[in-house]
């Protein structure tokens, strides 16, 4: 389990090419690897679900567009589909993304130093969920103390112990203000969700959901993105040369390391997956890090390549009915803030003593990404 929550490229590379749908006791269920056979899994939610009790999320904070399939899933999630399309997203949120990243550079601009997770990437992902919710009497702090809280909780019960109970403190704050926000009608995507169908409980968990997205995963975005590209200095080269090329380095970044490597799924009944027989109830956790480094899709998978023609053809937002809802979102966050960094900090580069790889077993992203910049620069 530690080598998967450190470095787990070799390991998974190692099972993809032999076992790629492996019995891993550790995990206390099957883990597949291949991109083919992984894509089988999250196409089929009626074979392999996340509507199953052993599903921690939907303990602590109820059941959601997360923790549903089917007609069910279908329900909690139509409701805020619009206004995280593409062209939504770009006319509700550039503006505010935007204004979002010049207040956190502003403190930083005269320092020539800073650590970019903690200082940039975090805060800019709290203050923009904080704004897509809409929430009466909430500002990205008080998101930030329920998100917290709220992950605590489920990080208890997924280790296997009582849930802090802070959690359910947080919920039933998270509750109190979705319900003003409800009472008020101002304009929101919570407003807009419980006209479409959805009751108090419901707008409750799916906002939790929401938080815990747009927060933990898209902080990780940004953080290896910047790692990744300034880890590398040719590449770095081409996309100051080309800043077009950011999309692309980003798209990269998230091939490599996707912010949430491995989901979840509990097979509904007994099947075949590739040359393994799954018993109904089997718990099988998909490894998107492993099938983003497939070499049979990717040459050269470990290579770090900002002009990687297929970079785009990585599973890191999930495939299926669960394809992340906010990944036109965390796109725009990402490029916006790379594109600042790179356009306002002046040689900014790695200060390799101050950062860190990527960790984590489920949700991965740099311990620290410090950085460096010219002060004197023009």
């Amino acid at each position: 389990m530690a080598e998967l929550a450190t470095d787990p490229h070799p390991r998974l590379a190692l099972l993809l090419g032999a076992e790629p749908v492996s019995w891993v006791p550790e995990l206390g269920g099957w883990l597949v690897t291949r991109r083919d056979l992984v894509l089988e899994v999250m196409r089929a939610a009626e074979v392999y679900t996340v509507d199953d009790p052993r599903f921690t999320t939907a303990r602590v904070v109820g059941p959601s567009m997360l923790s549903t399939d089917g007609p069910e899933h279908a329900r909690h999630r139509g409701p805020f589909a619009d206004p995280f399309r593409a062209r939504d997203v770009s006319e509700r949120f550039a503006r505010v993304i935007a204004e979002e990243t010049d207040l956190l550079l502003g403190p930083l601009r005269g320092r020539g130093t800073a650590e970019l997770r903690r200082e940039v990437a975090g805060p800019l992902a709290v203050a923009v969920v904080a704004a897509a919710l809409g929430l009466v009497e909430a500002d990205a702090a008080a998101v930030l103390s329920w998100y917290d809280r709220i992950v605590r909780a489920v990080d208890d019960l997924t280790a296997g112990r009582p849930a802090d109970p802070e959690g359910a403190v947080a919920v039933g704050q998270l509750r109190g203000s979705v319900e003003a926000t409800l009472a008020e009608r101002r304009e929101s995507i919570l407003v807009a969700a419980a006209e479409g169908g959805l009751g108090v409980p419901e707008v409750v968990s799916n906002a939790a959901v929401l938080m815990f997205g747009g927060i933990e995963t898209t902080e990780g975005m940004i953080a290896n993105a910047a790692l990744h590209l300034l880890s590398h200095p040719e590449q770095l080269e081409l996309v100051r040369r080309d800043p077009g090329l950011v999309d692309n380095a980003i798209e990269e970044s998230l091939r490599l390391e996707p912010a949430a490597a491995v989901v979840d799924r509990y097979a509904t009944r007994d099947t075949q997956l590739g040359r393994a027989r799954i018993r109904s109830g089997d718990l099988v956790v998909v490894s998107i890090a492993g099938a983003n480094r497939d070499p049979a899709v990717f040459p050269e998978p470990d290579r770090y390549d900002v002009r990687r023609a297929n970079a785009r053809g990585h599973l890191a937002f999930a495939h299926g009915p669960h394809f992340c809802l906010g990944a036109h979102l965390a796109r725009l966050e990402t490029r916006t803030c790379m594109l600042a960094l790179l356009g306002e900090l002046p040689g900014l580069r790695l200060d390799s003593e101050g950062s860190a790889p990527p960790r984590g077993l489920v949700f991965r992203k740099p311990l620290a990404v410090r950085v460096l910049w010219d002060q004197h620069a023009e």
